[in-house]
């Protein structure tokens, strides 16, 4: 009898592991940080939409928006558990998986515009896609949420104005804090659903953020001064955990990489609208902006350049630093 029951429990296998397998690919919880109903919460819908269709309806597939999960250092801790399957991060959260992702978001006054982001990120994707898969995680899309620009309760111009005032930082990145205590700034770490209140209350006086989120997060009420300066862009991607990606079928793998790709170009075309957008909206509402004249710039890049070598091998690996410079520079030779 044992024998037999041995024989049967072997022959069954074949049929339990994919229906295990089922099981658990119908299952999709992404977290994010970003805004409900925003246009990253509405291309991550659609994209739910083609993965569900893929799994003949079963799938279950739920996004949790304005950081319920956390802050992105807290979503990824989630995915590595296995509480989430996926999550839509910037660069402080790609950056937790792998530390080399944080190159094109870390480096301020870098990109001259988003045709130079687009050619070096698209040379440098398949390398960081294949760091990112061996810790775990498969890329589903790139996207990016506007250049970050400085809102603040005073007017300042130059960098020295802001040596008064304290800064939001996020609370992950400590190796950006030591930078700026270096430099005598005043970064006081916090979550992204933090800075609201903080600037209401004093407890920073500078958020620097893209337009959008300081008019999605109405933080300009506060701050209401935005220093018109391209520091640098924001840059994420939508990541799910390795284990979720295999547990699927190749059609649902099929099915979310095609969405993934096309939700990726509509969050950049948007993303990169929206720069403009959300600051002509703002203004209306009692924003002031300001613009760096040329003496003030160049004491801008002055900083921007007494950081790159601090940033080289401690928020960016050197060999990364390197790679990006490169690209970049055959960029503008292959421009000119």
């Amino acid at each position: 009898m044992r024998r037999r029951h041995a024989l049967i429990a072997a022959a069954s296998l074949p049929l339990i592991l994919p229906l295990r397998a089922h099981a658990q690919a119908a299952l999709l919880r992404i977290g994010t940080v970003v805004p409900k109903n925003s246009v990253y919460h509405q291309q991550l819908l659609e994209l739910g939409e083609a993965w569900k269709g893929a799994q003949g309806g079963a799938g279950k597939f739920t996004v949790f928006t304005d950081g319920s999960q956390g802050g992105e250092a807290e979503i990824v801790r989630r995915m590595r558990i296995g509480q989430l399957q996926g999550g839509m991060v910037s660069g402080v959260g790609l950056r937790e998986i792998e530390p080399a992702t944080a190159v094109f978001q870390s480096l301020p006054l870098l990109f001259r515009s988003w045709e130079e982001l687009d050619a070096v990120r698209e040379k440098m994707r398949a390398g960081l896609e294949r760091r990112i898969a061996a810790k775990g995680f498969v890329v589903i899309a790139w996207g990016d949420a506007g250049w970050v620009r400085f809102f603040s309760k005073a007017l300042a111009l130059r960098p020295s104005d802001f040596k008064q005032q304290k800064f939001f930082s996020w609370g992950a990145e400590p190796e950006q804090q030591a930078i700026m205590k270096s430099l005598g700034y005043t970064p006081v770490p916090l979550e992204v659903g933090d800075v609201l209140p903080a600037i209401q209350t004093g407890m920073i006086q500078v958020v620097p953020a893209t337009p959008y989120f300081a008019l999605a997060s109405q933080v300009f009420d506060s701050a209401k001064h935005m220093l018109e300066l391209n520091w640098g862009p924001i840059v994420g991607a939508l990541v799910v955990t390795q284990k979720a990606w295999e547990a699927m079928s190749p059609a649902a793998q099929q099915a979310l990489k095609s969405a993934g790709d096309k939700a990726g170009l509509a969050i950049r075309a948007q993303a990169r609208r929206e720069v403009d957008e959300a600051t002509a909206a703002m203004v209306k509402r009692g924003l002031v902006v300001s613009k760096p004249n040329a003496e003030q710039m160049k004491e801008w890049q002055a900083l921007a350049d007494q950081l790159y070598p601090r940033i080289r091998g401690s928020m960016v690996p050197a060999d990364t630093f390197d790679e990006l410079m490169g690209h970049l520079q055959a960029y503008r030779a292959g421009k000119r």
